[in-house]
């Protein structure tokens, strides 16, 4: 006869319940920095989407001059920001950053400990393909409004044309 195997036990269902809160409260801290960023007027400051390679922000100054440069030629500086001087870019892109930041690490705090949860069957079917249905509506929101809103191409921050009166 053999020894019995000992097998770590599962994290408890506890654990689920405190990682679902965390992903809650980091989604909600999500929403004030993305109010925060769009009252600052910050959050086309990152002309590329770049959801892997773009995570590190400009190291030297002529980086800093090259992210500029493009940040001229989006409607956001043109019609909004004109005038606009360095060292007040980088005080948007860095709101803007930690935007984008912020999101990349809501997705690893949800992601690593989901498959952790499932990998010990701690985590049960129905409430994993609802977890899998909700990770890729985020997946989809990032995809939707990343390109167009951080790109600029959308005019969505646009002044508001004035309105023409109706002739009588």
């Amino acid at each position: 006869m053999s020894a019995p195997v000992h097998r770590p036990s599962p994290p408890p269902r506890r654990a689920v319940a405190v990682w679902l809160l965390l992903v809650c409260v980091a989604i909600a801290a999500m929403v004030v920095l993305g109010g925060v960023t769009r009252l600052a007027h910050a959050g086309l400051s990152i002309v590329e989407w770049r959801p892997v390679t773009g995570v590190l922000p400009p190291r030297s100054d002529a980086e800093w001059e090259e992210a500029f440069a493009a940040y001229r030629q989006f409607p956001e500086y043109q019609q909004l920001k004109r005038g606009m001087d360095l060292s007040q870019f980088k005080s948007i892109y860095w709101l803007e950053y930690l935007h984008r930041l912020w999101g990349r690490l809501i997705g690893v705090l949800f992601l690593l400990p989901f498959l952790w949860f499932l990998a010990w069957r701690t985590i049960s079917g129905a409430l994993a393909v609802k977890l899998v249905g909700m990770f890729l509506l985020g997946v989809y929101g990032e995809e939707r409004t990343g390109p167009p809103a951080r790109g600029g191409q959308n005019n969505a921050h646009r002044p508001p044309e004035t309105p023409k009166r109706s002739e009588t």
